[in-house]
């Protein structure tokens, strides 16, 4: 029988991907008796306080990334910003460091946070890029993320090793030394039979400002929409608010934010989903089978590669966000729409990492996790 041990979960505060498809993950170590502790900053930090407030959490430094406002200038912003990113990662590796001593903490769970590392617990590191789109840059920012990821002790992958699966050449490498294990699709969420009450969910997140810019954009051009719709708009504020507005031909339910159990109930609940091509909300989206459309964030390559990858499958139909019109949603009736990865996960095995004991003057040793 494995004792209980003391984890810290870290995701990256960027947008509400990284901090939902830890969820799962928080409550697998609450089902094998671990107890995990939750580290994040901004709108990362306040849904897990939401999901889970009877858990210890704690703020880490802010990369205080923004979106540029134009998409052409993302890369451009991206390296202006590298600076901030730098001194945060330092900042949070002091802050881990001070938490393991404090508390005990006996491992580390980052999801993409680069400075959430100590070499005297075991660490894993959560990511579904093991190579980071850049453009022509691809090959260097990839390399400098697999540099990153080496430093720790495995490597978690939420998609399926094999093909068919979700993430493309995102998440899996022809070669590599990584001490890598591939989760299946991670999800929140359960696919349930619901009557269907909402003919289109809205579904937004990101970071700002471009999560506002589609919000406004939407709100007007769905003001032709025939049908009712529901309209999450992803900005986590201290209480949930709601308010109806009149089309012409229905109505749109606009909320501020939804938890994980009502959001559950509305997206099983929904026809037709358009959100961003996010990988965690395609994971979701995926285990609720879903049609949906995508509308990737301008200038970010990874959310316009997963959505050209899943248009030329026959999945979901995407479209460039100055492009989008009202029209483009009737393209969903030609796609397939996604459907879930039948994938078993042996959550006491996955954990047994942070059994092993680390050796400071080493590089991390392959264990039963490699692949």
């Amino acid at each position: 029988m494995q004792s209980s041990k003391r984890i810290l979960v870290a995701p990256l505060n960027w947008g509400l991907g990284h901090a939902t498809r830890c969820i799962p993950i928080i409550q697998a170590l609450l089902d094998h008796g671990h107890q995990p502790f939750i580290a994040s900053d901004g709108v990362a930090l306040s849904l897990l306080q939401k999901e889970f407030p009877e858990l210890p959490s704690f703020e880490l430094p802010s990369y205080k990334i923004t979106y540029a406002e134009k998409g052409k200038n993302f890369k451009i912003k991206m390296i202006w910003d590298s600076p901030k990113v730098l001194k945060a990662m330092a900042d949070e590796k002091k802050a881990v460091k001070q938490l393991v001593k404090e508390y005990g903490l006996d491992g580390i769970i980052s999801d993409n946070r680069l400075g959430v590392f100590y070499k005297k617990v075991p660490c894993v590191f959560i990511t579904h890029q093991l190579n980071v789109l850049s453009g022509n840059t691809t090959w260097m920012s990839s390399k400098a993320h697999q540099k990153i990821i080496k430093k720790f002790n495995a490597c978690w992958v939420p998609d399926v090793k094999d093909k068919p699966n979700l993430t493309g050449k995102l998440g899996h490498l022809k070669k590599s030394k990584l001490n890598i294990r591939y989760l299946g699709p991670l999800s929140r969420f359960e696919k349930r039979d619901s009557p269907i009450a909402h003919d289109l969910m809205v579904l937004l997140s990101g970071p700002e400002p471009q999560r506002t810019f589609l919000e406004e954009k939407l709100l007007s051009e769905l003001q032709g929409f025939e049908g009712n719709i529901l309209f999450v708009k992803g900005k986590i504020e201290e209480t949930q608010t709601q308010e109806e507005l009149s089309i012409p031909k229905g109505s749109i339910l606009l909320y501020n934010f939804m938890q994980s159990q009502e959001l559950q109930t509305a997206l099983n609940q929904s026809a037709k989903v358009l959100c961003r091509s996010g990988y965690t909300t395609v994971m979701d989206l995926a285990k609720l089978e879903k049609k949906a459309f995508f509308i990737p964030t301008p200038g970010q390559y990874e959310q316009e590669y997963l959505a050209k990858r899943l248009e030329k499958h026959g999945l979901v139909p995407y479209s460039h966000q100055e492009d989008f019109t009202l029209e483009d949603l009737s393209r969903m009736d030609d796609f397939k729409g996604l459907t879930q990865f039948e994938s078993e996960l042996d959550y006491s095995d996955l954990f047994s990492v942070f059994f092993s004991r680390v050796n400071e003057n080493s590089d991390p040793i392959p264990s039963s996790l490699s692949t």
